[in-house]
């Protein structure tokens, strides 16, 4: 089984210090909720962010959507080789079961984030995704996995085919992606740091060359 970790994630809601920002506030009126109920987003809170530490990184839940759309209708997924976790900047965790299908619509998907962060689970009758404070050293000490491998743009130059055969040859590896759109982990991780091109890589990309190149060496 692959676990597959999207760490660090800027996913929050708006932090109290901005819930009263004009940004803010006529953002959430136009979708009839409170300031403190909407997740925070660069591309609508570009303004509040400058008053906000790491506002320059901080409000990229796009990151997460496209990453968990690709890796959640990944073959490797659909075959029950996968888990996949979201681990947030506020040391929150998301557990997801492998047969969610996230909306590909990324309004409705920061819908479900707002639901998700009041509620703890959703839907409730199915549990499909469920939201706990955890820190990414407490996930990664619960998955207990054989290996750590730690994506990084100064990790050790690795083939893609030849880490797909790496990871298809434990028994249970662990994957971390960073889900933040520049910088480093701010949350202490320790394991192989590896990179798959001699550039940095989106989020994303490095999430489908690794299930692609896993999924190679099962024949899926």
């Amino acid at each position: 089984m692959l676990h597959l970790v999207i760490a660090d994630s800027e996913l929050e809601l708006v932090p109290k210090s901005i819930v009263e920002h004009p940004a803010v506030v006529n953002y959430a009126r136009r979708r009839g909720k409170k300031p403190e109920e909407v997740i925070l987003d660069s591309s609508y809170h570009h303004s509040a962010l400058k008053k906000l530490e790491d506002g320059d990184r901080r409000g990229r839940p796009d990151i997460v959507h496209i990453c968990l759309l690709n890796a959640l209708e990944s073959i490797a997924n659909r075959e029950g080789k996968l888990r996949v976790y979201v681990h947030t900047r506020n040391d929150e965790v998301i557990y997801i079961k492998p047969e969610t299908r996230l909306p590909r619509n990324y309004n409705r998907f920061l819908g479900l984030m707002e639901s998700l962060f009041k509620r703890g689970v959703v839907p409730k009758d199915l549990g499909l995704l469920r939201l706990e404070e955890k820190t990414l050293e407490e996930l990664i000490g619960e998955i207990d996995p054989d290996e750590v491998f730690v994506m990084h743009e100064r990790g050790e130059l690795i083939r893609p085919r030849d880490f797909g055969k790496t990871l298809a040859e434990l028994k249970n590896p662990l994957v971390i992606v960073g889900g933040f759109p520049h910088g480093d982990f701010r949350s202490p991780v320790e394991g192989r740091k590896v990179s798959l091109y001699h550039e940095p890589l989106m989020a994303w990309t490095v999430v489908n060359e690794v299930l692609v190149n896993f999924e190679t060496y099962f024949n899926l």
